[in-house]
Formats: structure tokens, sequence, C-alpha cells
């Protein structure tokens, strides 16, 4: 969520800075445009490294019953 916020507060900045012919805003929100859309990245990295631990655990604990259950009908 921050980096969407970030990436919207630069855009604004970027227009603010436009319209009014400052550049130091225009060029600072350029940088959290990038910056917000850099922590949306990782966001989204991190939900997907997550998403695949707990789906490996899953099968790891899945393989494990299906092993214990074999070892007992011998």
């Amino acid at each position: 969520m921050a980096g969407k916020i970030e990436k919207s507060k630069g855009k604004v900045e970027v227009a603010v800075g436009s319209l009014t012919g400052n550049k130091k805003l225009e060029s600072q929100g350029r940088i959290d445009r990038q910056a917000g859309d850099a922590k949306s990245k990782v966001n989204h990295a991190k939900t997907k490294v997550a998403d695949t631990a707990e789906k490996a655990e899953r099968n790891a604990v899945r393989v494990i019953d299906r092993a214990r259950d074999a070892a007992r009908h011998k």
C-alpha cells in the first residue's frame, strides 16, 4: 500500500511541478513515483515468495503423510 501512495504522490508532484514550472518539484515527483513503483514490486515479490513457501510446506507435509501411511501398511 505504501508503494501505491508514494507512486500517486509522485504523479501529483510531477503534475504540479510541470504546471508551475517548478523543476525541483517535478524531479522529486519522478523520484517518488519510481520509489513507489519499486516498493510495490518488492511487496509483490515478497507475497509471491511467501505463497511459494506455503505451497512447498503443504506439499512436504503431504509427502510425509503419504510416506507414513505407506510405512504403516507394510
